[in-house]
């Protein structure tokens, strides 16, 4: 196989970019800027998302058994890049960003646009990365997006010519 062939082809494969959040019951937190994420069926409304097997998210997604994804918007460029580090947490704000905690006591970022909460129901673990699959058991938006929802979002292409990941 053509190396470089794979990698552009996979990098063809359009991302949106989404803070994925965790807590522990004994009040660990895990942030992370995730972009394998799709919806994979409507009833019941279940998501898939990808997340690094040696990430802090992973682990305590696992343990806790509850995730949430923070949907970013196109100027969450700042955002989007202060979750590809470890997590910190001061007080009720990490990696900068002020949060609240959902109704699974998952962090949501007070300034996403929008968020879903998720019950983990699935664990495929393969290669580098895990597929959690949550079942959809809350969700919010803070302000309708103008036009279509999906033109709102920020995609990895959003933050710059050489921003990959993948391929």
């Amino acid at each position: 196989m053509d190396q470089n062939a794979k990698k552009t082809v996979l990098r063809m494969i359009p991302y949106g970019l989404y803070v994925l959040t965790g807590q522990t019951k004994d009040g660990r937190i895990a942030a992370a800027t995730v972009n394998w994420v799709t919806q994979t069926s409507f009833d019941p409304p279940l998501i898939a998302v990808g997340v690094k097997t040696d990430s802090g998210a992973h682990s305590i997604i696992k343990e806790s058994g509850v995730f949430a994804l923070n949907f970013l918007t196109k100027n969450q460029q700042s955002t989007a890049f202060a979750f590809f580090k470890p997590t910190e947490k001061d007080g009720d704000i990490i990696n900068g960003e002020a949060y609240k905690s959902g109704s699974t006591d998952s962090p949501i970022l007070t300034g996403a646009k929008a968020y879903i909460e998720c019950k983990l129901i699935e664990t495929v673990e393969k290669g580098d990365h895990s597929i959690f699959v949550g079942e959809v058991v809350d969700a919010g938006v803070s302000d309708l997006p103008d036009g279509r929802p999906d033109d709102a979002t920020l995609t990895l292409k959003d933050l710059g010519e050489k921003t990959f990941y993948g391929g």
